[in-house]
């Protein structure tokens, strides 16, 4: 039995006694690691380790209590008649293989988050009426050697006892992330765990019965030997909503709540371009919070309207003191964005104004897409620079300074510029070339030895630009507004009394305006 206190002790001692204090001071990490190992050998002797063997490494089977279908999934058509695909491999395997089909061994979903990918192989798994398997990423990875392959062993020894099964593995770029690509270049815990799950899935021995699926919103770092054919051989995206997928959205989610006889819904799915089904699901349940708080037996449509403003501008916070200069500026601010918006050809009808504070906003302007967009010209572009400039002319042009209420304004006109110049190639000096890197989201492990993408002149010519199309947009939106000052001063004083103005109103406010024709830079 190993003596642990008094070989601690004895070390502590020679430690006190050295004669050179920073010797002493040296001699503590060792200390430390000594420490740490007579109490994990004390721990051994007591039989106190943590058991990992057991229910820790086992996977989660869902039980079938709420069957979730393919009806209670909208949004996303193309990704359900991929899986619909699927599932005639799961029931009907033999009218494949009659033919030499080989059935494929798994499928990734993949998009954005809150797209409904986990949602999707669930209702997979309700359809077939298979066993459903299920972990996360994050919970194969371990501080303890030998874990993650470990569970991902006892996964799929699992689902050969359920076979024909779906194991869904959630978040894999959390284990399937690219090898070698740690900043220490070691082979951890994580890449032993992949390796294993690289043999599970196409390995010697044979799976049958066992249908992979796989969930992330990072594609980009996943190992290549991960996606390669004979693993996940399909990869379906699971994307944002169109007009009419938001709308079948709405319909599920509204489906069992009692909703006002003037609710319109298709109005509601204009009005969230880039929602999720996630963010519609949000928004349905914080209109009828606000229901119950303004003591509603039904959800009217003012409610829903709210709730889509806190999503995208946060909360009202009426209580938030602004004095009369602060709110002038912020009427004016606004009113400049109107006006600039309802003069120009490419902009977005107005769907609503306001000065109320919400969220770090002072105020706040809405636009109500015509429909939905995939693709955008240079002088579209153009034209939402100049409206995001507005707001900062219009403070020049009234109070001959600006304020910091420009801040956001200027950082969003900044990044459409750069697109325009580096991802877009509607620069006329740099002319049709990608200046930037394809992903948007960096991944450490692979970029940090990467060098800089542009010379040295390249990065000043692009910066130039940059401030060629900022001061020319500028220029345009004073232009507009010192034109149609009057105009401006209408917006702002009826802002000041109303402190909120939607599209009806600000037409019938100004009548019929004649939009700028002329070419943009």
């Amino acid at each position: 039995m190993i003596n642990s206190r008094f070989i601690f002790k004895r070390i502590k001692r020679m430690v006190l006694k050295a004669s050179d204090p920073v010797l002493s001071i040296a001699s503590l990490p060792m200390l430390l690691s000594i420490g740490d190992w007579l109490y994990i050998m004390k721990k051994i002797e007591n039989g106190k380790l943590p058991n990992l063997s057991n229910d820790e490494k086992k996977a989660k089977i869902r039980k079938h209590t709420n069957i979730i279908t393919f009806k209670d999934v909208e949004g996303n058509d193309e990704a359900k008649l991929e899986l619909k695909e699927i599932l005639a491999f799961i029931k009907h395997p033999k009218k494949f293989s009659d033919l030499g089909a080989r059935i494929p061994k798994g499928v990734l979903l993949y998009g954005p988050p809150g797209t409904g990918k986990t949602l999707m192989a669930k209702a997979l798994a309700g359809e077939a009426g298979v066993p459903f398997l299920s972990m996360s990423g994050s919970e194969f990875v371990e501080m303890y050697v030998g874990v993650g392959a470990s569970r991902v062993r006892d996964l799929f020894k699992e689902g050969r006892k359920k076979a024909p099964c779906i194991i869904f593995i959630d978040e894999i770029d959390a284990v399937g992330r690219q090898r070698g690509a740690g900043v220490g270049g070691g082979n951890d815990e994580r890449e032993q765990t992949l390796n294993q799950l690289l043999v599970e899935m196409d390995g010697f021995d044979a799976n049958k019965g066992i249908f992979v699926v796989a969930a992330t919103n990072r594609t980009d770092i996943l190992d290549p030997a991960l996606l390669r054919p004979g693993r996940f051989d399909r990869r379906i995206v699971v994307d944002r909503p169109d007009l009419r997928g938001r709308l079948n959205i709405l319909k599920v989610h509204t489906r069992r709540k009692p909703l006002a006889n003037e609710m319109d819904l298709e109005v509601l799915a204009r009005r969230t371009p880039g929602f999720t089904g996630a963010d519609l699901s949000n928004m349905v349940n914080e209109a009828a919070i606000l229901a119950v708080r303004k003591g509603k037996i039904c959800i009217e449509m003012d409610d829903m309207e709210e709730a889509v403003e806190r999503i995208v501008a946060g909360p009202e916070r009426k209580g938030r003191f602004m004095n009369a200069r602060d709110k002038k500026l912020t009427a004016y601010h606004e009113a400049g964005h109107v006006l600039v918006a309802m003069l120009l050809r490419h902009a977005d009808p107005i769907h609503r104004v306001s000065i109320i504070p919400r969220g770090q906003a002072g105020g706040y302007t809405l636009t109500l897409p015509k429909e939905d967009r995939c693709y955008f010209t240079r002088s579209e572009i153009f034209d939402r620079i100049k409206i995001l400039l507005g707001g900062r002319a219009a403070e020049f042009l009234t109070f001959k300074e600006t304020s910091t209420g420009v801040q956001n304004d200027l950082i969003q006109a900044t990044e459409l510029a750069r697109k325009m110049i580096c991802e877009y190639g509607m620069s006329d000096t740099l002319g049709p070339v990608a200046l930037s890197r394809s992903q948007e989201q960096v991944f450490l492990g692979r970029d940090i030895a990467r060098g800089p993408i542009n010379s040295q002149e390249i990065d000043y010519t692009i910066d130039k630009e940059i401030h060629h199309i900022l001061d020319s947009a500028y220029e345009k939106a004073e232009e507009i507004i010192t034109s149609n000052l009057d105009k401006l001063r209408l917006i702002a004083t009826t802002l000041l009394e109303r402190e909120k103005l939607d599209g009806a109103e600000l037409s019938q406010l100004l009548g019929r305006l004649d939009t700028d024709d002329d070419e943009n830079e």
